[in-house]
């Protein structure tokens, strides 16, 4: 089902075509011109040069760095500044300029807010719809503690989707996750699903985890009402990183794409490649 990690040979599967086109550089030097933050950068994204070429991507907001040290993951952790006024301005204005449609927003945690940052996020999904009648948008957001009270002010703005990541496998998470906890991420993902918007979570592979708990992580996914599930291939952003133990084949991707169809979910996103926003535009419309 995989083959063993060989840290000098990446498989062919996993190696995509350098970034190119006149779209690509257009969405590049928009987020340059105006000091944005998206997560194709800062989580050095493989899918940066054909989302950047189809005109999307995903804007990181609340800064660059953040208050958690997850063992995966790509962006800094570091105490981070406060957060720009100017921003939710700057990404509307951007998003409008690159005539989308449909937007992804993310961010990175702020646990030394007050709120988490959720009143930043509500203004700038208020300043995103006021300046792009008719969008629809995805919020890839941390778990807030689990606080229902801010997770409230994100749902009083009626994104089409919300979306939260579980990561990996229960038995892996307390390994790679800082704060976060399995079990936690359940009960947010729970409780987004049950106030109607469409739920949406992901995890990778290639951390050590066996089959049965992915299968027992994608049941416990669609226990708790998510609708929408990806699953990528883990990449280590440094040696300090949680290790790599195997690249997975895209045939198996594909074989649990299947299973998690046969499950309920609605969407399934499964692929070495695949990322959090992965063909977002599409999972909107269930």
């Amino acid at each position: 089902m995989s083959i063993k990690t060989d840290k000098n040979h990446l498989p062919g599967w996993m190696k995509v075509p350098l970034p190119h086109g006149t779209d690509y550089s257009k969405v590049r030097n928009l987020i340059l011109e105006n000091g944005l933050n998206t997560i194709c950068s800062s989580g050095n994204c493989p899918n940066k040069g054909e989302c950047w070429s189809a005109g999307t991507a995903t804007f990181m907001i609340l800064g660059d760095l953040c208050t958690r040290n997850c063992r995966f993951c790509y962006v800094k952790a570091l105490m981070p500044d406060p957060p720009d006024p100017g921003e939710p301005e700057k990404v509307a204005r951007s998003i409008y300029l690159l005539k989308l449609k449909h937007c992804v927003i993310t961010s990175v945690a702020r646990d030394d807010l007050e709120d988490g940052g959720a009143a930043h996020w509500a203004h700038t999904i208020r300043k995103i719809r006021e300046l792009n009648p008719g969008i629809t948008m995805e919020t890839l957001i941390p778990d807030f503690n689990n606080d229902r009270a801010l997770l409230d002010i994100i749902l009083r703005e009626r994104p089409e989707v919300i979306s939260h990541n579980i990561e990996t496998v229960e038995r892996i998470s307390p390994r790679i996750r800082s704060l976060a906890t399995y079990e936690k991420s359940l009960q947010v993902l729970s409780y987004l699903a049950q106030s109607g918007v469409i739920a949406k979570s992901g995890f990778m592979l290639g951390l050590g985890e066996k089959e049965t708990e992915v299968l027992q992580t994608m049941h416990d996914l669609r226990d708790a009402g998510v609708k929408v599930l990806t699953i990528g291939q883990y990449l280590p952003p440094s040696e300090l990183h949680a290790k790599l133990e195997e690249y997975v084949k895209p045939e198996v991707f594909k074989k649990y794409r299947d299973l998690g169809l046969e499950m309920g979910f609605r969407y399934v996103e499964s692929g070495p490649l695949v990322r959090s926003s992965y063909h977002a535009e599409r999972h909107v419309h269930l």
